[in-house]
């Protein structure tokens, strides 16, 4: 029997994301990008997040850098810093996202650069 711990699943135009653990002090996350898409340039003011590339190949903007990351490897992305993430490889992208700091809603989330409109 498969038990599934997804406490929340949400798809955008660029993936999806399932949600594992929303804790006071953490939320942990199973991002997925598509081939060829990539996330909204963003930045939080109350959270610190953790990447680890579970599978593909991430090229990540972090402030004024521009990362590579593949499956094994991971990155932190400091609190108020400028990044995204993006696929640019021909298969899904899947990374585990942990966020820590003191508030982990999507309100936090200043976009300033988006692919689909939502800046």
């Amino acid at each position: 029997m498969v038990v599934s711990n997804v406490i929340e699943e949400d798809h955008r135009p660029w993936g999806y994301y399932q949600v594992y653990a929303d804790e006071p002090d953490h939320k942990v996350k199973r991002i997925v990008v598509y081939p060829g898409k990539r996330l909204s340039l963003q930045r939080h003011q109350r959270r610190a997040e953790h990447w680890y590339i579970m599978c593909g190949e991430a090229i990540v903007t972090r402030d004024d850098e521009e990362i590579p990351v593949v499956a094994a490897q991971s990155i932190d992305i400091p609190r108020g810093a400028t990044h995204r993430i993006g696929n640019p490889g021909t298969e899904d992208m899947a990374f585990i996202e942990v966020q820590t700091g003191d508030y982990f809603g999507e309100d936090d989330i200043e976009r300033l650069e988006d692919d689909f409109g939502r800046t």
